[in-house]
């Protein structure tokens, strides 16, 4: 009687330590095995090309390519590629923008075994796994207009405690310009004041303070 053939598992992550962790977890689990380990995203589309896993489980951030270019290299080759993003980062736009690069899980690093066991058998499955606080975070964020470019642009430099003047001579564009693009900014976030703004620009992770 032929065995089932195993889950086949690469796992992309800069720290040896949750590398090995991860691997450990899914390695004592009948049917799942870890063919590959990344420590880097460059190095981890080499290895998925190389080794064809079902499943990748990767980090949010990594260097070389952080796990948003890393989710975007391999389905540029392997469209159906089974991707799960595993993060310590919870943030709105994360969420939403690695889903939408081809994510079908986004779990945190802190997710019971249990759970990132039942992910990665549900993602081999070609379904979709999204903790109901995950999936919040996601219905929140499309529930909101993106910003534009330029809008985008003075979000920065909003987060940055620029004036409507100072952003104009940064844009070169007039002072009336900007508190349109402010004023749009506000009703697309759903808020009444740029430090709301700001706020919630950070929570979302639409801007970051260096």
């Amino acid at each position: 009687m032929e065995t089932e053939q195993p889950i086949r598992i690469l796992i992309a992550d800069d720290h040896p330590v949750v590398r090995q962790g991860l691997a450990a977890i899914i390695n004592s689990e009948p049917g799942l095995t870890v063919v590959a380990q990344a420590e880097n995203g460059r190095e981890a589309v080499e290895l998925f090309r190389r080794e064809r896993p079902h499943v990748a489980l990767i980090d949010l951030k990594m260097p070389e390519l952080d796990g948003l270019e890393t989710i975007t290299a391999i389905r540029s080759d392997f469209p159906r590629a089974a991707l799960i993003l595993l993060t310590t980062f919870d943030r709105d736009e994360d969420v939403y923008q690695c889903l939408r690069a081809g994510a079908r899980a986004y779990l945190l690093k802190d997710t019971p075994a249990t759970e990132l066991l039942d992910a990665i058998r549900a993602v081999y499955l070609g379904q979709r796994h999204l903790t109901p606080g995950v999936a919040e975070k996601l219905a929140d964020r499309v529930m909101f207009s993106e910003l534009t470019e330029r809008e985008m642009e003075v979000m920065r430099l909003l987060g940055a405690g620029k004036s409507n003047r100072e952003i104009g001579s940064d844009l070169f564009v007039t002072e009336g310009t900007v508190k349109a693009h402010v004023n749009s900014i506000l009703a697309k976030l759903g808020v009444s004041d740029r430090t709301q703004a700001v706020t919630t620009a950070l929570k979302r992770g639409l801007i970051d303070l260096e």
